[in-house]
């Protein structure tokens, strides 16, 4: 299997190795020292590769390697495999008992099956699928330091304690990284406004900003929201364009999957609950524990609008996770034919097709994040709108007082 996935590795990144150069100036590889654990770690090497053989008897595991991509890690692996990757790393930041542990994942040398020991201030650490554990004290018959058990179904649970994880992570750093281009654009953008004024005609980056900008200003905040829409217009905007810029960066080779991680949307559709449900006024309140209905259904009317609160930001988050994720999911799937089948013939077929899902991902990018604006302006202009205060029923109101 390893040979199968480092030929897959190649393939799907040999035509954007021009762009990987551009980052060789930041790049750490480190080399395969001697430490005391040498003997264990080949042997636990060797151990592995004859997994992989056997496994690769029973076929590719396209999903092992999707989720791989999809999933967050601590250093920002470029190609390779095992000791030969090419990886920027990333802080390792711990929370233990003996205080903050710091030191940079190159020194896990790539190992992500918890042979290689890793100690500071008098602990013991091993990476053991991207999460960090306690060593043990002596590795097991595979070569791990840790005590793993199985259950009848085969997974496995990993028993030694693990500190708290406060790492820069590759996600964490792909956030810092589109926050950064998201305050130099936007400043830019505001310099020339001050320069030039609102009235000229927009140029350079304003021309493509700016109809985004007022879209979401115009057609999201004031139609959802109404007259007092002015103020949470800077979080809509700062929703639209954050998830926007993560699903393009997404779509770049060697790039991370933030959007496509549940953590992200998570913190995304807990802004939008907080801020829906501090602005609610009376009527939003009355509507969820005083329904206008007879008393005697209050008791289910009132745990269905309550749970109604909290499925509001759930849709949100499991829908820009699941798109996002299930796009280069496919991509990579559409792309394993080709070693799954064992024949170049699959191969013009499969790329064909993983282009045309890969395009549609640019669409996606942009649907999603439109998506995403959407219903968080819709949650709060639920929560805010006055019924009385509407053009209908305000007009409806003066009409009744006229006659009376």
């Amino acid at each position: 299997m390893t040979s199968k996935i480092n030929t897959y590795k190649r393939f799907s990144s040999i035509s954007f190795m021009v762009f990987a150069l551009f980052f060789s100036f930041s790049l750490k590889i480190s080399a395969s020292e001697p430490t005391e654990h040498e003997t264990e770690e080949q042997q636990a090497v060797v151990g592995h590769e004859e997994a992989s053989a056997e496994k690769s008897k029973k076929g590719l595991d396209i999903a092992a390697i999707a989720f791989e991509h999809i999933l967050d890690a601590h250093s920002w692996h470029l190609f390779g495999d095992g000791h030969d990757a090419v990886a920027i790393p990333l802080p390792v930041i711990l929370k233990t008992d003996n205080g903050i542990v710091t030191f940079m994942s190159s020194e896990f040398h790539h190992d992500v099956h918890g042979t290689h020991v890793v100690e500071k201030n008098g602990l013991r650490f091993v990476n053991y699928e991207e999460s960090i554990y306690l060593a043990s004290e002596t590795p097991n018959e595979h070569g791990q330091y840790l005590n793993i058990e199985k259950n009848d179904k085969g997974e496995t649970t990993v028993l030694n304690p693990a500190p708290l994880d406060f790492s820069i992570t590759k996600n964490v750093t792909q956030l810092f990284l589109s926050a950064i281009v998201l305050f130099l654009l936007f400043t830019s953008v505001a310099k020339a406004y001050k320069k030039q004024g609102v009235t000229s005609a927009p140029k350079g980056k304003q021309s493509f900003l700016e109809p985004l900008i007022v879209f979401v200003r115009d057609d999201l905040a004031k139609t959802n929201i109404g007259p007092n829409s002015e103020k949470f217009v800077p979080y809509l905007l700062t929703v639209f364009f954050l998830i926007l810029i993560n699903n393009i960066f997404g779509l770049i080779p060697f790039s991370a999957n933030l959007t496509g991680n549940i953590a992200f949307t998570l913190v995304l559709s807990v802004g939008t609950f907080i801020l829906t449900n501090i602005n609610g006024n009376k009527h939003y309140w009355s509507h969820i524990f005083l329904p206008h209905a007879p008393k005697a259904i209050w008791p289910i009317l009132i745990p269905i609008e309550v749970f109604g609160i909290l499925t509001k930001p759930f849709a949100l988050m499991i829908r820009l996770f699941a798109n996002i994720a299930a796009g280069h999911i496919i991509i990579i799937s559409l792309i394993g034919l080709i070693f799954i089948f064992e024949s170049i013939y699959i191969a013009p077929v499969s790329v064909a097709f993983s282009l045309f899902i890969d395009i549609l991902e640019v669409l996606v990018a942009f649907l999603q994040a439109y998506i995403f604006t959407m219903l968080t302006s819709l949650f709060i202009g639920a929560a805010v709108a006055d019924p009385h205060d509407d053009g209908v029923h305000k007009n409806e109101d003066e009409h009744l007082a006229v006659k009376h």
